[in-house]
């Protein structure tokens, strides 16, 4: 089956093209970074404007390069939710439209999702291209982590039945901040630029991480829960009324004249203090993000970790997941930078096994803002 894959939940505008939710026909994403980045974060009424005047073109070349005509697209999956609610509503009209003009199936897929799906079709790529990769044993814990999400899920898979598919129970989320939220407050604070994600990750190869302690984070209630508003704002403590507030401004007007600038650059404009402090703050998000997946994963008792979204491109947390699961045996998995960030080939992947469930949407199909993974589903009766 051929599914064609929108994504346009935020600030990507993504078509793929995915056979059997296995093999990438193609993959386009057009990027509106050089769009906010003078916002420093996500400007939801540019955003949409930016969709609807690129999502034409990009599922057209998402076909050009598959070598196909729309009408050999055999099904549509689009995002429905959550994200912003604008940007949204660009994907899935233009989703519907193709559907109805063209006759095809149509299904709606969260975008959370889209990001677990997008470490099933990692392994299924490396296992076609011959690589050897650890088995994917069910069920999982996945740490969906990125600009918008920070969230932790109970995968369980069907493989037969009538209820054949995947389940999704959360077992924690943020309270507050998302990490590459907190991420992107703290370059915003620092004048290191936008994304904040990838320039910090850049910039902390160079600090000492034990220079500054940040306490641990303790949750009532949950304690698989997240909250990253803290440390966000421990962090503006320790930059106001300071020399590296100084030395942030004068920053943030070097910035304004100097055009795009590269993160050597930036770093040769960062005293040893502030590299020092973000490398401290990039520890103490990272021993967050992996103490609490951990302990999902033990009170769980799964074999196997999920990691996807945006901040799983992030070097240490990478390397810190990786020493975990040689210690304690689990397996751990994620994506390749191309699919961790938004894209459309995970909703396409997703939506593949949603079709190949019975899973098909009508023209009532709306988007969501903010409706969780498991919750929307078990509400709307679709797992």
């Amino acid at each position: 089956m051929l599914v064609l894959g929108i994504e346009s939940s935020c600030d990507e505008t993504a078509a793929a093209i995915v056979a059997d939710g296995e093999r990438i026909l193609s993959n386009v994403v057009a990027s509106q970074v050089l769009t906010h980045e003078k916002y420093g974060g996500v400007v939801p009424e540019l955003a949409s404007r930016e969709h609807l005047r690129k999502i034409g073109p990009v599922v057209d070349e998402a076909c050009r390069r598959a070598g196909l005509a729309l009408k050999d697209v055999e099904a549509i999956a689009v995002t429905e939710g959550p994200g912003l609610v604008g940007s949204l509503l660009v994907g899935l009209v233009y989703g519907k439209t193709l559907a109805l003009s063209l006759g095809k199936p149509l299904v709606g897929v969260n975008h959370l999702e889209g990001h677990i799906h997008a470490v099933l079709l990692e392994n299924k790529l490396a296992r076609r291209a011959g690589e050897s990769v650890d088995e994917i044993r069910f069920p999982v814990v996945t740490l969906v982590v990125s600009g918008g999400h920070t969230s932790l899920f109970r995968v369980e898979r069907r493989e037969s039945g009538a209820n054949s598919g995947f389940t999704y129970q959360r077992l924690g989320q943020t309270r507050d901040d998302a990490a590459g939220e907190a991420f992107d407050k703290v370059a915003r604070l620092l004048a290191l630029g936008y994304p904040g994600g990838p320039v910090i990750d850049r910039l902390a190869r160079f600090g000492n991480p034990r220079a500054t302690q940040f306490g641990r984070i303790k949750m009532k209630g949950n304690p698989l829960d997240f909250s990253f508003s803290g440390l966000k704002t421990a962090m503006l403590y320790r930059v106001r009324g300071t020399a590296l507030a100084t030395e942030a401004e004068e920053r943030r007007a070097w910035r304004k004249t100097a055009g795009r600038v590269t993160p050597e650059q930036i770093r040769a404009r960062c005293s040893q203090a502030t590299l020092d402090l973000v490398a401290s703050f990039q520890q103490a998000v990272v021993n967050d993000l992996v103490e609490r997946t951990l302990a999902a994963a033990d009170s769980a008792r799964v074999d196997s970790v999920f990691v996807s979204g945006g901040v799983a491109c992030n070097s240490l947390l990478r390397e810190r997941f990786v020493e975990a699961a040689r210690q304690s045996g689990l397996g751990v998995f994620f994506p390749s930078p191309a699919l961790s960030t938004d894209n459309a080939a995970m909703i396409a992947a997703a939506g593949f096994y949603k079709l190949a469930s019975g899973s098909r949407a009508d023209t009532s199909l709306t988007v969501y803002a903010s409706s969780p993974l498991g919750v929307t589903s078990r509400l709307r009766g679709r797992e």
